[in-house]
């Protein structure tokens, strides 16, 4: 058995939207942490992602937390509130005490949690200081609460200012692209004390491709979330998680 048994829940960007590979599947920050882990560490891991695109903190919680810690394992990476916070009427306190519940079930199983705040989008997104506010207050309230537990292991990076930048991010504007991606999988490494490659914080320009603009950016990306605000309905429904059936090993490259 692998000394590091890493598992991971959250939303989209745990699950990796944005990062997707040719053949159409997605990649993201956590598959990538756990492949550079093994790699830095020189030794395999043990890896499983739960997270599910779409998803509410609470939902988060409530469906992935305890499947993930009924696996046994070593480290459990947490993100969660990013889709509450386009929601007008979130309560930040509520989201906030979703975390503390977490923490509390990581310390009940003697399992080292890593809390990490998603990257800010801001920029890119219609009423975008709405959502900067929020995420603000958000990520402020977290690292608050987190401040006396310093042996939670943190990867904050909703106030890095260059990864808020449009070259980190997918045509949807929500969602990181590859170098978004390998930005947080860097962090992440950097967090558990193990060097990440350095390129990975500034990967290679990905080529340009064509951004949606004006009516188009909201026909293909915007009105699509309205409906699924009026049905009831979530981008992960019926969704399985991608690495949700058990341990995969990981050993290192090369």
């Amino acid at each position: 058995m692998a000394s590091v048994r890493y598992v991971a829940i959250g939303d989209s960007f745990t699950e990796g939207v944005g990062d997707e590979l040719p053949d159409g599947t997605v990649r993201g920050w956590a598959d990538l942490a756990a492949q550079g882990w093994a790699d830095a560490a020189g030794e395999p891991i043990e890896y499983a992602n739960l997270a599910i695109r779409g998803k509410l903190v609470e939902p988060i919680v409530d469906q992935q937390l305890e499947p993930a810690l009924a696996l046994k394992p070593t480290h459990l990476s947490f993100n969660g509130g990013g889709n509450d916070m386009l929601r007008p009427r979130t309560g930040i306190e509520r989201i906030v005490d979703v975390f503390d519940h977490v923490v509390r079930r990581c310390d009940e199983e003697g399992v080292q949690l890593i809390v990490l705040s998603g990257a800010n989008p801001s920029a890119g997104l219609p009423l975008g200081r709405i959502v900067q506010a929020r995420g603000d207050r958000l990520s402020h309230a977290v690292e608050d609460r987190l401040a006396s537990r310093p042996d939670v292991i943190t990867a904050y990076n909703w106030f890095d200012r260059e990864l808020a930048g449009g070259e980190f991010w997918s045509v949807d504007r929500l969602h990181m692209n590859a170098r978004g991606h390998h930005r947080v999988a860097a962090r992440v490494i950097s967090s558990i004390g193990l060097t990440p490659p350095t390129d990975w914080w500034h990967l290679r320009e990905i080529p340009e491709i064509e951004r949606l603009k004006g009516t188009a950016y909201y026909r293909e990306h915007v009105a699509p979330w309205v409906r699924r605000r009026l049905t009831g309905t979530s981008s992960g429904d019926n969704r399985q998680a991608k690495f949700g059936g058990g341990w995969v090993e990981l050993t290192p490259a090369g």
